[in-house]
C-alpha cells in the first residue's frame, strides 16, 4: 500500500476511533464534579494524552493541540488550581471543538480561529503557556502487514500511534501478527438497510421451511393412503386359485411392495428429520439476525450524562444521574423515538421534578437531584425505567390545572382517582406550568412520549408520591422485525397480537357476562373487563357464534380487554412487514403482516390503537347522549379545505359557520356567539396566528377555545400557535373525526 492510502486509511480509522474517545473523555470530565474523582481524572487523563499523541503523529496538529491544553487543565484541576466546574465547562467545550475539527481535517491540520480561541481559554484557566501549533508531516510509513490498515486504534491504555519501523517483517511474522490481532478485531459496520433485507429473507425461509413440513404431512398422508392400497391389492389377490407360476409372481409383487413400502417410510423419515434439523437453523438464523439488529442501550444512553448536566445548571440545579443495564439491546430501527422518549422524561424530572440545591436541603434530601435509569429485558419485551426522588407529581394540582384549562369540569377532576388524575399529563396541551419557558409550559412533553411509544407498539406507566418521587415506566418490543404473536382467526382469515400483550385466553360462559354502565363486560380473576368482538370493533361483519366462544384477554398498561374471536391458530414468532400497496396503509389497528405456511396472510393487530377505541366504546351510555351540540366557526381561505372539515365536525353533531379569512372570521365571531373556533394559519388580510392573539386578548372572546388546523408541523409553528395563545393545534394531514372528537370533548 503507498503512503497516500496509508494516510487516508489511518485517518478514517482516528476519526471514528476518536469520536468514540471524545464521549469517553466527556462522560469522565462530568465525573470530575463528584467527590470521588480520581478514577475518572486518570482516565480522560489517559485518554486525552491517546488523542494527543494519534493526532500529532498523523499532523492533525490543531486536535493535538486542544488535547495538550485540555491535559494542562486537568492537571491544574487536580492540583487545586481550577475548580471543577471551570474545568468540566470548558473541557467539554473542548470536546466539541474536536468534534468539529474531525469533520475537517484540514483545519485539523492548520487549525481554525474557533481552534485557536477555545485553547487560549483552556491556557488562561490552567495557569499553563499556550501549546504551539506545530503541525508534524506524518513519517514516511514503513512496509505493513495485509489488513494491518484494519487494525483497530489504541485504546485508553495503550501507546500512542507509532509508525513501524526496522526490517520489514517475513511472512511468518506477518502471519503470527494478524493470528494475535484477529481477536482484537470483532466486528465491522453493516449497513443497515441490508440486516433489514436479511431479515426479511430469514423470516420468508422460515416460512418456507414452514410450508415444507406441511407439504411432508401431505406427503405422509398420501404414503398411507397408498400402503392401504396395497395391501387391498394384496388381500384381493389371495382370493383367487393361481397356477405355480402366477403364485410365484405374485408373492414376488407382495414382496416389491414391502419393500418400496419400508423404503418410501424410511425417506419419508430421513426428510423430515432433515427438515426438522433445517427449520431449527432457519430459525436460529432468524434470531441471530434480529439479534444482530439489536443496538445496546449504551449507544441511546451516552449522551445523557452531558445533556442533563447542561439542563440542570442551566436552572441552578445539581443533578446525579445513574444509568443501570446498558448492555441491553433494542432494536436499531426504534433507537430514535426511544432516544426521543427518554429525552422527553429526563428533561420534565430535571425541570418539573427536582428541586434546587437550597429547597432539597430543607427537605432533609441530598443537595444533588438523584435521578436515575435502569432497563432491563423481559422475554421480548424491553423495560426501561425513569425514577427521580423530586417533588412528584400531586393530583390535586394536576386537577385543578385541568379545571383550569377547560379540559374537566370542577365536578368531572373531582371525580377522578389519583391514578387517573395523573394520567392528565399524557393529554395533549397539558401543562401544570403557568408560565412558557424553554423547556416547559407549552404543554408538549408526556404526550410526545406516550405517542411514540405507542407508535412502537408500548406502553407508559406513572408511580408518583408527592414529596418522594416519580417514575415513569416504558413498556417496549425489543425488535420490530420479529415477533411472538398469538394467531386468532375470524372465519377463514387469521389476525395476530403481540404474545407480550395477551394476559389470558379462555373461553367466556353466559354466567360470566355482566353489564357495567350499559357496556358489557366479563368476570376475569373476580374483575370485570370490557368485553368486545373482534370482528364488529374492525369493521367486519359477525360476532360471537357460540354461547362460549374463545377470548384472548388483553393487557397494555393498565388496559384491558375480552377480545371475542372464532377460534385459536398457534402462539408462534413470525416476521413482520410493513404493510404493502396501498389496501393496508393508514388503516387503524393495524400494525404489520405476516406470511404464513399455508399461503395465508395474517394480519397483526396494534393493541394502543385497540385500547383507544375500546375505551371509546366503553364511556357510558348516559355520558355520549350529553354530550353538548357546539356551534363552531370554521376559518379557512380554501373552499375544499373549508368542505372537507365542515364535513368532519358536521358528522360529530355541531353546527358550523364558515368565514373566508382571518377578517371575515373576526367580524362572524363579533356578529354571533360561537363555543368555539377551528381556524387555519396562513390566509390573506389576517393570518390564524394573529386572530388567535386578536381573539385572546378580547375580554370578551378570551375564553372561547380556539384550535389551530394547519398544514405546517414543524415544533416551530406549534409553538408559534400555543404562544399565541391557541388552547390546541392540530395537523391537516392527521385530521379525522376522533381526533376531533377527542380535542372538542377536551375544551369545552
Amino acid at each position: 500500500m503507498d503512503t497516500e492510502a496509508l494516510k487516508k486509511s489511518l485517518l478514517k480509522k482516528f476519526v471514528e476511533v476518536t469520536a468514540d474517545r471524545l464521549q469517553k473523555i466527556q462522560l469522565g470530565v462530568i465525573d470530575l464534579e463528584k467527590p470521588s474523582s480520581t478514577a475518572a481524572a486518570d482516565e480522560v487523563a489517559r485518554e486525552l494524552h491517546t488523542m494527543k499523541g494519534e493526532a500529532r503523529m498523523l499532523g492533525l496538529a490543531a486536535i493535538g493541540q486542544l488535547a495538550h491544553a485540555a491535559e494542562d487543565l486537568l492537571k491544574s484541576f487536580r492540583e487545586g488550581k481550577a475548580t471543577a466546574r471551570v474545568a468540566a465547562d470548558l473541557m467539554l467545550r473542548a470536546c466539541d471543538g474536536v468534534q468539529d475539527l474531525l469533520d475537517d481535517t484540514e483545519a485539523a491540520q492548520g487549525g481554525t480561529e474557533e481552534a485557536a480561541a477555545m485553547v487560549k481559554a483552556l491556557s488562561q484557566a490552567s495557569g499553563h503557556p499556550e501549546p504551539p501549533l506545530n503541525p508534524i508531516a506524518p513519517r514516511k510509513a514503513a512496509k505493513v502487514a495485509p489488513g494491518a490498515e484494519r487494525a483497530p486504534a489504541p485504546g485508553p491504555a495503550t501507546a500512542p500511534l507509532k509508525p513501524a519501523v526496522g526490517p520489514a517483517p517475513s511472512r511468518a511474522d506477518e502471519e503470527h501478527a494478524v493470528e494475535r490481532r484477529a481477536p482484537l478485531d470483532r466486528s465491522i459496520r453493516v449497513n443497515v438497510e441490508i440486516l433489514d433485507r436479511l431479515g426479511l429473507v430469514a423470516g420468508d425461509l422460515l416460512v418456507e421451511s414452514a410450508r415444507a413440513k406441511l407439504r411432508t404431512a401431505e406427503l405422509s398422508q398420501l404414503l398411507q393412503r397408498f400402503s392401504r392400497v396395497s395391501d387391498r391389492f394384496l388381500r384381493f389377490g389371495e382370493k383367487f386359485s393361481h397356477d405355480v407360476t402366477e403364485r410365484a409372481s405374485l408373492d414376488q409383487l407382495e414382496s416389491d411392495l414391502h419393500f418400496l413400502r419400508d423404503d418410501t417410510f424410511r425417506f419419508e423419515r430421513h426428510h423430515m428429520d432433515g427438515l426438522n434439523t433445517l427449520h431449527g437453523n432457519l430459525s436460529n438464523l432468524a434470531d441471530h439476525v434480529a439479534e444482530a439488529r439489536l443496538v445496546a442501550l449504551a449507544t441511546i444512553f451516552e449522551a445523557f450524562p452531558r445533556a442533563v448536566r447542561e439542563i440542570a445548571h442551566g436552572q441552578g440545579k445539581d443533578v446525579d444521574l445513574q444509568i443501570e443495564k446498558t448492555s441491553v439491546g433494542v432494536d436499531r430501527s426504534m433507537v430514535g423515538d426511544v432516544r426521543d422518549a427518554l429525552i422527553h422524561l429526563l428533561r420534565n424530572a430535571v425541570d418539573h421534578g427536582l428541586e434546587t440545591p437550597d429547597v432539597r436541603r430543607t427537605l432533609g434530601k441530598p443537595a444533588a437531584g438523584q435521578l436515575a435509569i435502569r432497563a432491563r429485558a423481559d422475554g421480548d419485551m424491553l423495560h426501561v425505567e425513569v425514577d427521580d426522588d423530586g417533588r412528584g407529581m400531586d393530583p390535586e394540582r394536576i386537577r385543578a390545572s385541568a379545571v383550569a384549562k377547560r379540559i374537566l369540569t370542577q365536578a368531572q377532576a373531582a371525580a377522578l382517582t389519583e391514578r387517573e388524575a395523573i394520567d392528565l399529563v399524557f393529554l395533549p396541551g397539558f401543562s401544570t406550568r403557568d408560565e412558557v419557558s424553554e423547556l416547559s409550559g407549552r404543554g408538549v412533553g408526556m404526550d410526545v412520549v406516550k405517542q411514540k411509544v405507542e407508535a412502537l407498539g408500548g406502553s407508559v406507566a406513572v408511580a408518583s408520591r408527592v414529596g418522594r418521587g416519580t417514575t415513569v415506566h416504558l413498556r417496549l418490543p425489543q425488535s420490530l422485525a420479529l415477533m411472538r404473536a398469538l394467531l386468532v382467526r375470524l372465519g377463514d382469515d387469521v389476525y395476530g397480537v403481540p404474545a407480550g400483550d395477551v394476559e389470558a385466553v379462555a373461553r367466556v360462559k353466559p354466567e360470566d357476562r355482566i353489564e357495567v354502565f350499559g357496556t358489557v363486560a366479563m368476570k376475569h380473576r373476580g374483575k370485570p373487563i370490557t368485553l368486545v368482538a373482534l370482528g364488529p370493533l374492525l369493521g367486519l361483519n359477525g360476532g360471537p357464534r357460540s354461547d362460549r366462544p374463545p377470548v384472548a384477554i388483553l393487557k397494555h398498561g393498565d388496559d384491558r380487554v375480552a377480545l371475542v374471536v372464532d377460534g385459536f391458530v398457534d402462539e408462534r414468532e413470525v416476521a413482520v412487514k410493513p404493510c404493502g400497496g396501498e389496501f393496508l396503509q393508514g388503516v387503524s389497528f393495524v400494525a404489520g403482516t405476516a406470511s404464513l405456511e399455508d399461503g395465508r396472510v395474517a394480519v397483526l393487530l396494534h393493541v394502543p390503537d385497540i385500547m383507544v377505541e375500546v375505551r371509546r366504546l366503553a364511556r357510558p351510555v348516559g355520558e355520549a347522549q350529553a354530550q353538548k351540540r357546539l356551534r363552531v366557526l370554521l376559518v379557512d381561505d380554501s373552499p375544499i379545505a373549508r368542505a372537507t372539515e365542515s364535513a368532519l365536525v358536521k358528522a360529530l353533531g355541531h353546527q358550523v359557520e364558515e368565514a373566508q379569512d382571518g377578517e371575515d372570521g373576526w367580524a362572524k365571531l363579533q356578529a354571533q356567539s360561537f363555543d368555539l373556533v377551528l381556524t387555519d394559519v396562513q390566509m390573506p388580510k389576517l393570518d390564524g396566528f394573529a386572530l388567535t392573539r386578536r381573539i385572546k386578548s378580547n375580554v370578551r372572546y378570551a375564553k372561547v377555545p380556539v384550535v389551530i388546523l394547519s398544514s405546517l408541523a414543524s415544533p416551530e409553528d406549534k409553538r408559534r400557535g400555543l404562544d399565541a395563545g391557541a388552547d390546541a393545534y392540530l395537523i391537516k394531514g392527521d385530521l379525522g373525526v376522533e381526533s376531533l372528537a377527542q380535542t372538542f370533548g377536551r375544551l369545552v
